[in-house]
């Protein structure tokens, strides 16, 4: 997810990203007024959480575990949800550790996408560590529908209610399980589709009943048919070589948002947002991760270019399926972020060099926060692409979760 328009927003949408929101007082006066649906499941912890041993993190964390735990999914019914939990070395003083809760980027919506059942790339591994050695308690939730326990849900992708819930279900969840060892306040920090979950976050932050403190986000994803039909018009023109790497990248997260979007909507088929015979590779979204989806959609166009010239023809998504109804209402409404006020703090990082969240989406999304009245600090670099923007902000993003937490 990295190069092209979207040879990322899907391909690299799909790494690490986290929540947001304001400092307000206890769960009552946390990011928003309008939701009172408080997160009162009983007995939250689901077992006992298991060691989790992919990638080493002992030299900053005492201990590392997967946590099964019960969240209120999409369709309105408790769902069993998983999420990585790091504690720290030192001891937990009286007021108890401070959570901060990583929210990943994309991975496709299969369960062997999880997070927890992977290995962590470098960049999150080195934030992960630095908010340790604060003394914070890190909360990495898989969202939900991934590596949930029962292998039959579907990750309802970019859904930001959803992703809110699975947010802050998982900080309750941590609170029953360790008790006075960790406090009330806590942060959200996330990248790319992980900076959109993090927005949702700070705008559910009130179901966790605590003490939010405020929400850091870099290149959150959003304004999804903007960025769809920029990715379309950059490479209209270029010679298929360009266009197969972008293509493949739309294509790919389209039919992540189409496989997400069967979690509520099961009747939605793939031949609805798909050409035949394309919609056969789109399928695979409910089985395979973004990374080899993005290749198969390549290799399809590839083999089409190699015997057309070209990709004129080739059949790609429906003319129509931005207009249908479920697609429509979730690319203007379910995905978008801020369309309503947060009153805890909120920093957005965005690159003027990224081609996976063009900054012009972002340029929007703040548009529309001042609009409902959030007051965002928003910091840019015109150097800064995609991954950049995250991996050169990280002690910038440690700071800021700092000077959030203080208060």
């Amino acid at each position: 997810m990295k190069k092209n328009l979207l040879t990322v927003l899907v391909l690299s949408s799909g790494l690490v990203l986290s929540a947001c929101d304001n400092g307000g007082g206890g769960g009552s006066s946390s990011s928003t007024s309008s939701n009172t649906d408080v997160n009162n499941i009983a007995n939250p912890v689901v077992g006992t959480p298991t060691t989790y041993a992919l990638t080493d993190m002992s030299a900053a964390a005492a201990e590392s575990v997967v946590m099964t735990y019960k969240m209120k999914g999409i369709n309105g019914t408790e769902v069993q949800a998983t999420s990585l939990v790091f504690t720290p070395k030192t001891a937990a003083p009286a007021t108890g550790w401070p959570i901060v809760v990583w929210a990943h980027g994309t991975t496709g919506v299969a369960d062997q996408c999880a997070p927890s059942r992977n290995v962590m790339n470098d960049s999150v591994k080195s934030m992960i560590s630095k908010f340790l050695a604060e003394g914070y308690v890190v909360v990495a939730p898989d969202y939900e529908g991934l590596g949930e326990p029962t292998g039959t849900e579907l990750h309802p992708f970019l859904n930001l209610k959803s992703e809110g819930y699975a947010i802050t279900d998982a900080v309750v969840a941590t609170h029953n399980w360790l008790g006075n060892k960790v406090s009330k306040k806590w942060v959200t920090v996330g990248h790319s589709q992980g900076g959109q979950a993090a927005l949702g976050a700070a705008q559910y932050a009130e179901r966790a009943n605590l003490d939010y403190k405020g929400t850091v986000a870099v290149a959150p994803a959003s304004q999804l048919s903007l960025i769809l039909n920029a990715g379309q018009a950059s490479v209209a023109n270029a010679p298929f070589e360009k266009q197969i790497p972008v293509y493949a990248s739309l294509d790919t997260f389209t039919a992540l948002i189409a496989a997400g979007l069967r979690n509520p909507n099961p009747t939605l088929q793939y031949n609805q947002v798909f050409k035949m015979p394309t919609d056969q590779i789109a399928k695979n979204a409910e089985s395979v991760c973004y990374d080899m989806l993005g290749k198969q959609f390549a290799l399809a166009m590839g083999q089409y270019a190699a015997v057309n010239g070209s990709l004129k023809d080739y059949p790609r998504t429906t003319d129509t399926f931005m207009s249908l109804p479920i697609v429509k209402t979730f690319l203007e409404k379910d995905s978008q972020p801020l369309q309503v006020q947060v009153r805890t703090p909120v920093v957005i990082y965005q690159g003027g060099a990224d081609t996976t969240v063009p900054q012009v989406a972002t340029d929007a999304l703040i548009g529309t926060a001042k609009a409902f009245g959030t007051q965002v600090n928003y910091i840019t670099s015109p150097t800064w692409d995609h991954g950049s923007a995250y991996a050169s902000n990280i002690d910038n993003i440690v700071f800021d979760v700092n000077t959030m937490l203080a208060k």
